[in-house]
């Protein structure tokens, strides 16, 4: 293990801040319904994201481009664990890669969310989260890798199946899996909660919530007002239209 400064840092911070909100602008659903001669944004709900591309290509198609953003929200992040995970901050038992996997993750998001290439109006970026958590969890525990599908096939799936309630059902599944990295950072960090790198891991998870959240507070109004449309699984595997986007 190699303890480091935030002086011998502060660079590499904003080097991975910098690439993963470049990685986050990088829209797959868009580059898909080019493949297909449409464009995502003047279709379905206009949203430029898994949800809108499977009720137009249906859910083969959603698939594939949820498993796209899933890797854009993982892969920057499992950079930085192997990069930074032998490594601790100075003064502190805090591993330094346990800070930067979600730092790069919350850029990643911005990113999506407000894309510099899209005029800053880019998708809602649950599925870059998502695997963010499935790729930062699986780090903690290759265990861990089948308890994701879990959470994430029988959990958001199926209570997106029971109640149609789409946006719903996938915010709970990324408060879930920030809960989950909390108690794993609680108890690694018992003795250490009130350190400042202990606090930012937390922010890290807090901000990511916040992005998704806020992302989707039109769904939640309408939801709360009785007015949201529902998603249907099945409709959505013959890529027919549900309610309107996440």
């Amino acid at each position: 293990m190699r303890e480091l400064a935030f002086s011998q840092l502060w660079y590499w911070f904003l080097l991975m801040a910098v690439v993963s909100y470049l990685v986050g602008c990088f829209n797959f659903a868009v580059i898909i319904a080019k493949l297909k001669k449409k464009d995502v944004r003047k279709i379905g709900s206009g949203n430029p994201g898994t949800m809108n591309i499977s009720r137009e290509f249906g859910l083969k198609v959603g698939l594939i481009n949820f498993l796209l953003d899933a890797c854009k929200g993982g892969v920057p992040a499992l950079i930085s664990f192997f990069i930074f995970r032998h490594c601790w901050f100075a003064g502190t038992h805090v591993v330094i890669s346990d800070f930067t996997r979600y730092f790069c993750g919350v850029f990643v998001v911005i990113g999506h969310i407000f894309p510099v290439t899209m005029k800053f109006k880019g998708g809602k970026g649950i599925a870059s989260t998502l695997g963010l958590f499935w790729f930062c969890l699986s780090c903690e525990d290759p265990w861990n890798i089948l308890i994701c599908l879990v959470v994430l096939l029988f959990g958001i799936v199926g209570f997106i199946a029971l109640t149609e309630w789409g946006s719903m059902g996938s915010l709970l599944g990324v408060a879930v899996m920030s809960i989950w990295q909390g108690v794993v950072f609680a108890i690694r960090y018992e003795a250490e909660l009130l350190n400042v790198w202990t606090v930012m891991c937390f922010m890290m998870l807090l901000a990511l919530n916040v992005l998704t959240w806020t992302a989707h507070r039109k769904n939640l109004v309408r939801l709360f007002a009785g007015e949201e449309h529902r998603t249907s699984v099945r409709k959505l595997s013959h890529g027919k239209r549900g309610m309107k986007e996440m």
